[in-house]
C-alpha cells in the first residue's frame, strides 16, 4: 500500500505537517508506504483551460504537477492538507490539485482520498469540503475519522497541543488503512464497477 501525502501550506514545518505527521506514524505502524510533497510553498500557476493536456497526457505547464502524477497514478491513497485561508484552501494548492486531477488521463476510481486542515479557529468545515469535492467527481472513495479532519493552531507547531485533532489524525490513517486494504481485496476478488460511458449534457445547447 502507498499513500501520496500533499501538504498545501507554505510552511514545511506548521500545523498543516503535524496532522499529515501524526497520520504517517499510523501509516508506518499499518506498513503503509507514504510519502510526503510540499507544495504550499511553490510557484504553481493555475489551470488556463487550454486543453492540450487531452493530446499531450500531462498539462502543458512543466513543474509540481507533472511530477506529481506518475507518484499519483502509483499510489493507493491520496491525503490533502491544507491551512484555512478566508473559509478555503491555499490558493496554491487549489491550482496544484486543480490542473492534477483534469490533466491526469488515468482511471482514479477507489483510489482512497482524504481531507485534512488546520486553523486558528474558524473555517475549516468549508475548507473541508472544498478539498473532498476533487475526490468526489473522480469516483474515489472518501475516508472519514472520529470527526472532521481537522486540528487547531496559530503559531507553526501549536496543534501539538490539540488532543482531539490528533486523535482524529490516527484515527483517519487506520479507517484509511483499512478501506485501501478492503478496496484492494475486493478489486482482486470482483474487479472495478461497471463503469457506463459518460453522458454530459450541457444547461445550454
Amino acid at each position: 500500500m502507498k499513500v501520496l501525502m500533499i501538504n498545501g501550506s507554505p510552511k514545511a514545518n506548521g500545523n498543516t505537517a503535524a496532522a499529515l505527521g501524526e497520520m504517517e506514524k499510523i501509516f508506518a505502524q499499518e506498513g503503509v508506504e507514504t510519502e510526503i510533497l510540499h507544495i504550499g510553498n511553490q510557484a504553481i500557476r493555475g489551470c488556463i483551460g487550454c486543453g492540450q493536456c487531452a493530446e499531450k497526457g500531462r498539462c502543458v505547464f512543466d513543474d509540481a504537477v507533472n511530477q506529481a502524477a506518475a507518484k499519483f497514478e502509483a499510489c493507493d491513497g491520496l491525503v490533502v492538507g491544507s491551512p484555512v485561508y478566508y473559509a478555503s484552501a491555499n490558493a496554491t494548492l487549489v491550482a496544484f490539485l486543480t490542473r492534477l486531477f483534469y490533466s491526469t488521463p488515468f482511471d482514479k476510481r477507489m483510489k482512497v482520498g482524504a481531507a485534512v486542515v488546520a486553523a486558528r479557529r474558524g473555517g475549516l468545515s468549508a475548507t473541508f469540503d472544498e478539498l473532498n469535492k476533487f475526490f468526489t467527481i473522480s469516483g474515489m472513495p472518501v475516508a472519514s475519522s472520529q470527526y472532521w479532519n481537522s486540528v487547531h493552531g496559530r503559531l507553526p507547531g501549536e496543534a501539538a497541543g490539540d488532543a482531539e485533532g490528533l486523535q482524529t489524525m490516527r484515527t483517519l490513517a487506520r479507517n484509511m488503512t483499512f478501506l485501501m486494504k478492503s478496496i484492494q481485496l475486493g478489486r482482486d476478488a470482483y474487479g472495478l464497477p461497471e463503469r457506463e460511458p459518460a453522458q454530459r449534457t450541457n444547461f445550454i445547447r
